[in-house]
């Protein structure tokens, strides 16, 4: 890692990073190049974000997460107050679509930060024959 991952000056903490979307080194809010996808590079510090390997793990829990919560709150209201079958339509389908994109910015963004501030690698096998 480079010199500028020692100089915590600047950085914001895990936390900051993944609700704002900030790059772990320099805090530029550059970390998303889409709804869900990162940004090749930061424009700010140049901090190469694809060599994280957060990949796609969050996208079933929270998937599942979001789709309990949504299926308790659709069934309290339907047990409650009984209402015509458009409302679950208009209340859910955004609440799910919009939680579930938020959840996978925030916990992308929080993995990619704890692979950095931890600086952590993929494992490397030393080549024994060689030596």
């Amino acid at each position: 890692m480079s010199d500028a991952h020692d100089n915590a000056k600047g950085q914001p903490t895990i936390g900051e990073a993944a609700l704002f979307g900030l790059c772990p080194r320099c805090g530029a809010k550059s970390l998303f190049g889409g709804l869900t996808r990162f940004a090749d590079k930061c424009p700010s510090c140049g901090l190469d974000f694809q060599r994280f390997n957060v990949g796609d793990g969050p996208a079933a829990f929270l998937t599942m997460i979001v789709g309990a919560l949504v299926v308790v709150g659709a069934l309290w209201l339907q047990l409650s107050f009984e209402p015509p079958w458009w409302v679950h339509v208009i209340l859910w389908v955004p609440l799910t679509t919009g939680g579930v994109i938020l959840g996978l910015r925030l916990c992308k963004s929080w993995l990619l930060a704890s692979e950095y501030t931890r600086r952590a690698e993929e494992h490397r096998h030393e080549d024994k024959s060689s030596k």
